[in-house]
């Protein structure tokens, strides 16, 4: 039974991905925040390690954590527990920059650094980073996470890289619209972290309000999260993983595109994008 690494199981992405490997014979070690989250991950009959990714005493304990339950024998990891946060570039303190590149980068590279002499020993593994169409591409008032995902694609290749010598592969998924918490999760950080009411974007703040509120889909084209669950087990199990795994269609879209268009049209067609989501008048 091969031991993997799933960070941020409490709902979403993550929690698919470690309920999905679990059934399929893997032996998941789910990693949460919260105790209750914990508690109840527990409960469902998976193997949790207590973990805040913004800290590194956390990460650390945690990786021991790991390494003792596993006897050192690690086959995989998904790095996958993120937030966003939203607001415009401008309205961005250093602190709350700080905050999302400590939980979306720091954390993730602190972790793997640490998991590393694992895979090295068994000169075998898959490291996996769940990154975002916002990877590739950025839209307005998501500065800080569009930041936090290009680094994570720039620190990914590299060690693809570093490792191609080796039987180590990185993958690195990048979903659009996926069914998640991630917006309910974004709207708290925007309210705790910007100061709307002072800020020369304030009208357009409502239309974003707006669109985070939104029950159901606010995006089309979204999908399950199992469609990510179905990436990541090509990367584990394909004899020849891919570097990139794209999900759901505007993600193949808007990379496409980036390859195809002068960046001046592609800013067009982006803005656009953005304009229509956050209306302000859009209740639906």
């Amino acid at each position: 039974m091969k031991n993997i690494l799933v960070t941020g199981c409490s709902s979403g992405i993550g929690y698919t991905v470690a309920k999905g490997l679990k059934n399929r014979g893997y032996r998941v070690f789910a990693t949460a925040r919260k105790v209750e989250d914990i508690r109840r991950l527990e409960h469902e009959g998976f193997n949790v390690i207590e973990l805040e990714l913004s800290s590194s005493e956390s990460v650390n304990d945690a990786a021991n954590e790991l390494m003792l339950r596993t006897s050192n024998e690690l086959y995989a990891v998904f790095h996958n527990g993120a937030y966003g946060q939203p607001g415009a570039v401008e309205d961005l303190s250093r602190e709350t920059l700080e905050k999302q590149f400590s939980s979306n980068v720091f954390g993730w590279i602190e972790l793997n650094n640490r998991l590393m002499p694992l895979f090295r020993q068994r000169n075998e593994g898959r490291i996996i980073f769940n990154s975002s169409v916002l990877g590739l591409i950025s839209l307005p008032f998501r500065g800080a996470y569009n930041a936090s995902k290009y680094a994570i694609e720039g620190f990914a290749d590299t060690l693809r890289q570093e490792l191609a010598e080796t039987n180590i592969h990185v993958s690195l998924i990048e979903p659009g619209p996926v069914e998640s918490r991630f917006r309910a999760n974004a709207l708290n950080a925007l309210k705790e972290n910007i100061d709307i009411n002072t800020s020369v974007h304030s009208q357009k703040y409502i239309g974003n309000i707006k669109r985070l509120e939104k029950e159901g889909h606010a995006a089309p084209f979204t999908l399950p999260p199992e469609a990510v669950l179905k990436k990541v087990i090509h990367a584990l199990e394909s004899s020849n993983p891919k570097a990139h795994y794209f999900v759901t269609f505007p993600t193949y879209l808007f990379a496409t595109l980036k390859r195809i268009l002068p960046t001046t049209w592609l800013d067009r067609i982006l803005l656009k994008v953005s304009s229509s989501e956050n209306r302000s008048d859009s209740g639906k």
